[in-house]
Formats: structure tokens, C-alpha cells, sequence
């Protein structure tokens, strides 16, 4: 596929390869763009954002609308490519496709709801006489940043709100999972986006990130990756407004008076979905002794029952990771970890790609397996002694995405809500679920702003105080 820039689908000097990571085969191509890409895309987008500014919020959202009518039409080619090139289950994957056109719909509705609000100017000293009222306006140009795991979704999650709310949108898709991107183009051309409106460049983010984040141009980042990747475009991005929904090692409690039924149903899905590869994806369990040595016995068994193989397969339930590279630094990072003292009481194997599903217990929380984001389908298992201990425990991390407790409990429930610090708290189910329409975002390492799309609307937007004397 060709990438999109100024109004054109255009090629590079040269190409890259979009790979099946089940058996390494060529999907596509796509142009490997440079420093001069990014700079023609941005030019673009400039008059782009004048063109998008101006296009009443009624008919912005009438071709978002029709987007996500478009995607729902072509769902089966779109989930078979989210598959193909990121290695996610073809049942994922068709969810995936339901989500992100429900995110574009969203979006449209949100485009319809840009309001200010009048004060009263009269209320404050020497005011009377004087009407004040406030205006949102669009960013501007605004650089989207997305990740590999969920290629479409996480896509419109930023698309969809920066269309939604009159800016221009250079779209900078993950390496490996581009076509995703790409045919979202497609879609929002044909339901009648403005050309000059987006951009998608192809390309290695180490090569041209620092080009498209320390641009003036741009007015706003909303990015998702590891926070490493995302601390850096902050120190280069300057004086802009920027979205970080950053990494995790989302710490799941138990409870003695919880249903481990339910705790290791709740695990089989938080922790395994997508080859674990989900920032909010189940890690540290933190079980209260008196039910620990039980819940091990559940998790295993739903582990077990965890079929792997390739992902376009309907009985398929977790394929591979999406690079070889990665399964091997899953599989170093379980081996440290049974080295260390940790029992290793199913999975472990890797075959290329592909990690079994594996569920370690006596995790010592000082583990590399448990304190640092894992990203990989491995869950690890942590007695605890009682509430006080697994709240300290839970909060023992640099990140603050999501956590979850499985408890009957209401005091023990608050306690949670009210003491563990993160941005997303579950009670009774496990760390790894998010609608769409809600605020979804981290504290401490894990990021900062808000996504979903009336959220995302508000950070994609400027206020201006208007005050008529």
C-alpha cells in the first residue's frame, strides 16, 4: 500500500515490509518514509487544518457517520488485516473492527457538541455591564502517534476526536501493523473527508518521531507506547498540548471471599487476550494466602484450555506475538523469574512467535517479571497476607493505569478505589476492560490526558475568553 500525504497517495525511495508474524510471509509493502516525508505531510496539513476548521460541525460529523458505516460493510477485510499483520485471533480482531467503528460514530456525535458557556461577568468586581462567554476552538495540526496492538482501534481513537473537533491529522501508524491505518484512510476519503484533512506516513518512528513531535507546526501529540518512547516526545515535543497513554503492570487482588471461579475466568481473558500484548493486560495477582494455593489450581486450568496457533483460524483463542524478537525477550524474562525462585506451574514454551499461555507462582514482587511491563502472555501469582499488604503492593510501581480486586467486601472495595493509585479501578473483574465512551487514561508513569471521545474532543481544543465590554 501507498502511503497518503497532502491530498495523494505517494511512495518513498524506498519500501518496508509488513509481515505475518504466525509464518514470517509478506502481507504488503509500505513506503519507508523520511525527515522530507514528514515535512511534505505537514505542509499539508497546515492548509489541511484551515480546510477542516471551517467545515460546519454538522456535515464533519455526516462523513465521520458515514466512516463508521463504511467500516461495519467492509468488517471481515479489515479484521483479516488487523490479523494478518498483527497476529491477533480473527474473533479479536472482528471486535476490534465493531469498536473502532463505534469510536468514529461516537466521534461524529461529539463533533455536534462543542460548546462554550456564558459567565457572569457581573458577579466579580467592576463587571456589570460586561457579557463574557468562551469559545472552543480547534488545535491545529495534530500528530498521531499509534501502537501495534491494536492497529485500527487505537487509530480512531485519535483520528475520530481530531476530525471530530475541526483539526487536521497527520497519522503516524506503529512499523509493523500500518495497513489498518491505511485502509481507514480509504474509508474516510470515500465517505467524503477532505483530502488535505489527513495524512498517514509509513515509516520507522525512531527515524521520523523526532521529525513530526518537534515540529512547530504541530499543535498537539496524542500518543500510546511504552513510556520511554513517551518521555522522549515530551522533551522534544516543546510548548504543545500532549495526550501520553503510556505502559502498566496492572495489579489484579483476590480476596479469600472472592469467587475463584470467576477470578480465573476473569484472568484466562484480561491476562491472555491479544498474547497479552494490552498495556491493561492482567500481570501481578495478588492473592490472599488463604485462597492462593486454590486460585493457582483455576488459573492453570484456564490456561491450559488456551488454544494457540494461527490467528485467521476461528478456534484460534491467542496466536502468535506480533515479532519473534519479542517472544524471545517473554521467554528470557520467565526464565529469570523461574531462576529466581519462582514456580513455573504451566506454558513457558515458545515456538517462534508463539508463547504458550503461562501462569508463575511465588512471584517476588522485585521481579523484572512483575515490576516492569511484561507486555507478553504470562501472568504471575504473589501471596499477600491481607488487604493492607496488597494495596501496598498494588501501589509499589512506577505505573498507574488499571488495577482490579475481586472481593465481596464493600469496605475492602473502597479501600481499593479510595487508596490504589491508577487510572482505571475494577471491582470484580480483572484489570483489562475499557468502553469506549469513558475516561481512559494513567497517572504516575503511565501517562497523562484523557481519551474516549468527548475527552479526547476537549484535549484536541483551545478555550478563548471572550468578554464584550
Amino acid at each position: 500500500m501507498k502511503m497518503f500525504s497532502q491530498g495523494n497517495w505517494t511512495d518513498a525511495a524506498d519500501t518496508m515490509p509488513v509481515h505475518n508474524p504466525f509464518d514470517g510471509s509478506v502481507v504488503d509493502t509500505v513506503p519507508r518514509a523520511g525527515a522530507t516525508d514528514v515535512d511534505a505531510a505537514l505542509e499539508g496539513a497546515v492548509a489541511g487544518a484551515e480546510i477542516v476548521r471551517r467545515i460546519p460541525a454538522f456535515d464533519r460529523a455526516g462523513f465521520l457517520r458515514r466512516t463508521a458505516d463504511l467500516m461495519l460493510e467492509r468488517s471481515e477485510d479489515l479484521a483479516r488485516t488487523i490479523s494478518m499483520e498483527e497476529g491477533k485471533p480473527i474473533t479479536e480482531s472482528r471486535v476490534e473492527v465493531t469498536r473502532a467503528s463505534e469510536i468514529i460514530q461516537l466521534s461524529a456525535e461529539e463533533a455536534k457538541r462543542l460548546t462554550g458557556e456564558v459567565l457572569p461577568l457581573d458577579a466579580a468586581p467592576g463587571g456589570a455591564g460586561r457579557l463574557g462567554f468562551t469559545l472552543c476552538v480547534p488545535c491545529g495540526v495534530v500528530a498521531a502517534i499509534t501502537p501495534f496492538n491494536f492497529p485500527l482501534h487505537l487509530v480512531c481513537h485519535k483520528v475520530g476526536p481530531a476530525l471530530a473537533a475541526g483539526n487536521s491529522v497527520v497519522l503516524k501508524p506503529a512499523s509493523d501493523t500500518p495497513l489498518s491505518a491505511l485502509k481507514l484512510v480509504e474509508l474516510l476519503l470515500e465517505a467524503g473527508a477532505p483530502p488535505q484533512g489527513v495524512a498517514c506516513i509509513t515509516g520507522p518512528g525512531g527515524k521520523i518521531g523526532d521529525a513530526l513531535c518537534s515540529d512547530q507546526r504541530v499543535r498537539k501529540i496524542t500518543f500510546t507506547g511504552s513510556f520511554e518512547v513517551g518521555d522522549h516526545i515530551c522533551r522534544v515535543a516543546g510548548m504543545k498540548k500532549v495526550t501520553m497513554e503510556l505502559g502498566s503492570n496492572a495489579p489484579l487482588i483476590v480476596m479469600d471471599d472472592a469467587d475463584l471461579d470467576k477470578v480465573a475466568d476473569a484472568v484466562a481473558i484480561t491476562g491472555f487476550a491479544n498474547a497479552g500484548q494490552v498495556c491493561i493486560s492482567t500481570q501481578r495477582i495478588l492473592a490472599e494466602r488463604k485462597v492462593y494455593d486454590d486460585l493457582l489450581e483455576r488459573t492453570v486450568q484456564r490456561a491450559d484450555a488456551i488454544r494457540t496457533g494461527d490467528q485467521l483460524e476461528d478456534a484460534t483463542k491467542m496466536g502468535p506475538m506480533v515479532r519473534a524478537s519479542d517472544a524471545e525477550r517473554v521467554s528470557a524474562w520467565i526464565d529469570d523469574a523461574v531462576a529466581g525462585g519462582a514456580r513455573l506451574l504451566t506454558g513457558g514454551g515458545r515456538d517462534g512467535a508463539i508463547v504458550q499461555p503461562t501462569v508463575l507462582a511465588d512471584v517476588d514482587p522485585a521481579m523484572r517479571i512483575s515490576c516492569d511491563e511484561l507486555f507478553g502472555p504470562a501472568v504471575g501469582l504473589t501471596p499477600v497476607s491481607d488487604i493492607d499488604e496488597a494495596i501496598r503492593l498494588a501501589n509499589d510501581s512506577n505505573y498507574g493505569l488499571s488495577a482490579a480486586i475481586f472481593t465481596q467486601n464493600i469496605d475492602r472495595a473502597m479501600r481499593f478505589v479510595n487508596e490504589v493509585h491508577s487510572g482505571n479501578l475494577h471491582v470484580n473483574w480483572g484489570t483489562q476492560w475499557r468502553a469506549d465512551l469513558m475516561p481512559y487514561g494513567g497517572l504516575k508513569d503511565s501517562g497523562m490526558g484523557k481519551e474516549g471521545p468527548r475527552y479526547a474532543v476537549e484535549e484536541m481544543t483551545e478555550q478563548k475568553m471572550v468578554v464584550i465590554h
